[in-house]
């Protein structure tokens, strides 16, 4: 028995919340606050996969080809097109992560109006790196608005030079070129894997699965937390990605009151050079050869559905673990619109607004052994310009 969340209703109430114009709300007038999400996107159409593709094997913040990035990238971008393009199809035809991302962002918005009415009205900006809406059209628009505040709040709990960093980066590069606007405050929350709202709905998620099992198999089923792979040179050159996807999975458990057995496994390796492991398909094979019958699959590191979840984990993962033997597998939703989830962010902007911190030591420290040459300018532009 394989068990794959189900995104019919809220996806509707996303399409619905979307329409088919602006990613961003036109029922927001005269925005005071900006809330910047960013996030890597995905194609919405599988027409899109290529550029997504290419987007990405072109980023030397994801990864750093010895010679010819662009031609190396373009080469693996265009032959992998096909097989990724079949999967969107297997999906519903392409990712998605901004209706998701967009229904988060209007509920986080309507909540920091209640709650926080000092910086009211606040306006949600989808800021993706890969896929429309990208993040320069995103902090051109929020310019268009005339916004007092922006705050870039990275939609990865878990901070990596590949992911937030990357993002952040464009942010750097798009306000370096075109100058900060007069008067726009300008600051980061650029990591959260240890707020105990996420930790509490992961838990919550992963309560309401094990109660979904057979009584027999209950106690002894297998919470397998997995979360995208990173290549081991970014982990030996002090990627902080491994330690924190391990801090949320502590407090998860910690909540659960360490109720079922667990490991931390990683999916989505890319290419022939090593990456951090052990990996989600050969572990749970390797469970299944241990006599494990029911395993429960967490996505820890993401925050809202997308072709991780919703194909490499309810269709290749499931047909992988059945061919080995695992009688049942259930899969825990991402936390899309939980309420805790919902309550999460709100909970870190508003106590960002009342700190003294517009952007963290740690992201201003440099990993130890750096190597992009860009990074250092980066985080000295952001520690010079930010503000509350």
């Amino acid at each position: 028995m394989f068990s794959r969340h189900s995104c019919m209703s809220l996806g509707q109430k996303c399409t619905k919340l979307l329409k088919l114009g602006s990613p961003y709300s036109t029922t927001v007038l005269n925005p005071k606050t900006a809330i910047i999400m960013l996030n890597m996107g995905g194609p919405q159409r599988t027409d899109q996969v290529h550029d997504y593709l290419h987007r990405i094997m072109t980023d030397r913040d994801v990864i750093q080809f010895p010679f010819a990035q662009d031609f190396i990238g373009e080469w693996i971008a265009k032959r992998r097109t096909p097989t990724v393009q079949k999967r969107y199809e297997e999906i519903g035809g392409g990712s998605p992560i901004l209706k998701w991302t967009t229904l988060q962002g209007d509920l986080l918005c309507k909540k920091l109006d209640k709650d926080h009415p000092e910086t009211a009205p606040h306006k949600a900006y989808p800021a993706f790196r890969y896929a429309s809406p990208f993040t320069e059209d995103a902090l051109e628009q929020l310019q268009n608005d005339g916004v007092e505040r922006a705050i870039v709040f990275s939609q990865y709990p878990q901070y990596s030079c590949a992911t937030s960093g990357s993002s952040l980066n464009v942010v750097f590069k798009y306000f370096q070129q075109k100058g900060l606007p007069k008067g726009l405050k300008l600051s980061i929350i650029d990591r959260w894997s240890v707020h105990p709202l996420l930790a509490q709905c992961f838990a919550d998620l992963i309560k309401k699965e094990i109660k979904k099992l057979p009584e027999e198999v209950r106690k002894e089923a297998l919470i397998l937390f997995s979360a995208h792979s990173l290549p081991l040179k970014a982990v030996n050159r002090g990627d902080p990605y491994p330690s924190e996807v391990g801090c949320t999975v502590q407090l998860v458990m910690w909540d659960l009151k360490y109720c079922n057995p667990y490991q931390l496994v990683w999916q989505s390796k890319v290419g022939p050079l090593p990456w951090l492991g052990p990996f989600t398909n050969s572990s749970v094979k390797s469970y299944a050869k241990q006599g494990k019958k029911a395993l429960v699959i967490v996505p820890i590191a993401f925050v809202n559905e997308h072709i991780e979840t919703l194909h490499e984990l309810d269709i290749e993962l499931a047909e992988e673990a059945k061919e080995a033997g695992i009688e049942i597998v259930r899969r825990v939703p991402a936390p899309n619109d939980h309420p805790l989830f919902i309550e999460a962010l709100a909970d870190l902007v508003k106590h960002h607004l009342k700190s003294n911190l517009p952007v963290s030591p740690k992201l201003i420290n440099r990993c130890p052994h750096c190597e992009n040459p860009g990074c250092i300018s980066s985080k000295k532009w952001f520690a010079e310009h930010c503000s509350l």
